[in-house]
């Protein structure tokens, strides 16, 4: 049935009200996550440079320990806006809970892996011998917060999948300002050092977890969901993460190959490649906001058995992910030779970022769909084609970017190379999309 001109208008003013309600506040989260590091490393940097190098590699290890377990916020996202959909409050917030509890078996070990083999991952990971020793103590204290991280994950993915995304606003915000307060006290105050940074970070986290889970167990006790784990909804969440998680690895395999591949161009093209791929990833924070709202908003849709609302909200999103897309992508093309002096005055740099992040702006569209489908794909819990999807775009990007430095080309070329990764990406996404698999209505898929 085609609906009037008018009708659509109301529901693409409806949809975008709740795009705007959800994303807006997911878009502060997610950047008041990456300022704990930064934090740190402003008062780690007034250390030493053996300190903030020994923090740079502990960083990296800790980052990507954690980031491997982003499932825990998508899988659960997606479940527990089903049942919302469905209208059964209790059994969406019993499904988060089974995230929780996955999330502490998996910080424990975590933590029982890095503390015993935290100087050899150091090593491996290229420290020098002054930066090492404070690599290690950083990455010991540090990895006592893990656990704490996943729950934050987890309970985070709770919160979006009940529409709600201003509490993990509001508790990122807490999180990064006690953060910073306990950095000074610790390192300064207390004299602690490097230490002193790593176990304010541990505390900031512990509470940012006690604050979501007070937010999680008032919920269960309203609706009185059972806060016991449950070993089968635990191995159900397992289930559903681990296609995301062969997704996220595969992502990951594709910017460290591209960051080898950078390194391999010379000192100029892997530090103008660090400065661009910094700015790609802030430019993905904010589109990456569309897409969590599209995986709450999906999710809801489906559970409620709501085939013409779903394909409604996901065409609005795509509309919205191609206009940021554009708009970030002009403001990239535009702002280039104001903020690149800001990163570096070596003219050797200058010149590979300046034509490089043209190619960024040109492919910032294609970026717009990329997220936004892959975050209508997980709130339909389509995570098998996601993960297959991603393995197949690795398998594409790997020898092109490894025949870059082969045939003489530089960071230009390396970045055309990610460019054609993005391309592969919305391809997939879109066949996908377009096919209606992906449609699978009900309480669970």
């Amino acid at each position: 049935m085609t609906l009037a001109p008018a009708t659509r208008r109301r529901t693409a003013r409806r949809h975008d009200r709740e795009i705007i309600a959800l994303a807006l506040p997911a878009f502060g989260s997610l950047v008041a996550e990456p300022l704990f590091v930064m934090v740190d490393s402003a008062v780690i940097g007034h250390l030493g440079t053996p300190q903030l190098a020994g923090l740079g590699v502990a960083a990296a290890l800790l980052t990507t320990a954690v980031s491997v377990f982003v499932f825990l916020a998508y899988a659960t996202t997606a479940a527990v806006a089903r049942r919302v959909g469905a209208g059964d409050l209790p059994a969406a917030i019993r499904q988060g809970m089974d995230g929780i509890w996955l999330a502490l078996l998996l910080g424990a070990a975590v933590i029982a892996t890095v503390l015993p083999t935290a100087p050899w991952l150091v090593e491996a990971f290229g420290a020098s011998g002054t930066a090492a020793p404070y690599a290690t103590t950083y990455l010991r204290i540090s990895a006592l917060g893990i656990p704490a991280m996943l729950v934050v994950l987890a309970a985070t993915g709770v919160l979006r999948g009940l529409q709600d995304t201003r509490t993990p606003l509001y508790v990122a915000i807490g999180g990064f300002s006690g953060n910073a307060v306990l950095n000074i006290g610790l390192v300064y105050g207390a004299g602690l050092g490097i230490a002193g940074s790593a176990w304010g970070t541990v505390i900031a986290q512990c509470a940012m977890a006690a604050a979501y889970l007070v937010v999680v167990v008032r919920g269960a006790r309203r609706h009185g969901a059972s806060l016991r784990p449950d070993a089968a909804g635990i191995r159900a969440s397992a289930q559903a993460g681990l296609p995301l998680l062969v997704r996220t690895l595969s992502l990951r395999a594709v910017l460290m190959i591209a960051t080898a591949v950078a390194a391999r161009l010379g000192d100029a093209e892997i530090a103008a490649h660090q400065i661009v791929l910094t700015l790609w990833q802030l430019l993905a924070f904010a589109l990456d906001a569309i897409a969590i709202a599209g995986q709450a908003i999906i999710g809801r849709y489906l559970g409620a058995a709501d085939r013409e609302g779903a394909t409604a909200a996901c065409r609005r999103m795509v509309q919205w992910g191609i206009a940021s897309g554009v708009v970030l992508g002009i403001l990239v093309a535009l702002a280039r030779p104001l903020f690149i002096p800001l990163f570096t005055a070596d003219p050797a740099v200058q010149g590979p970022l300046l034509t490089t992040l043209l190619v960024v702006a040109v492919s910032q569209p294609i970026s717009g769909v990329v997220f936004i489908l892959d975050g209508v794909l997980m709130g339909a819990g389509d995570g098998p084609y996601l993960a297959w999807a991603m393995v197949v775009t690795l398998a594409l990007f790997a020898p092109v970017a490894l025949a870059v430095p082969a045939f003489g080309g530089g960071l230009v070329a390396l970045w055309w190379a990610m460019t054609l990764m993005m391309t592969v990406r919305m391809l997939t996404l879109w066949l996908r999309t377009r096919s209606g698999r992906w449609i699978v209505t009900g309480a669970s898929r």
